[in-house]
């Protein structure tokens, strides 16, 4: 084999090993983001219900106190 080609074909397959090696590491960047969304997601709809369940009622929808 001609030197020349071995060397670019050497550099080739270094670029590709390189190349796989960047597309894992952002893949598991990718990953743990998703589970952030997920994770704020989820608290997200936690703390909407609970504003929606602590919603002071209207002053007619309300019991009067037991005083009265």
């Amino acid at each position: 084999m001609d030197k020349d080609l071995e060397k670019r074909l050497v550099e080739i397959e270094t670029a590709l090993t390189l190349n796989e090696k960047y597309i894992d590491d952002l893949n598991a960047v990718v990953i743990e983001q998703e589970k952030k969304i997920d994770y704020l997601t989820k608290q997200n709809q936690y703390l909407l219900a609970k504003m929606e369940e602590d919603v002071v009622k209207p002053l007619s929808e309300e019991t009067p106190p037991p005083h009265y």
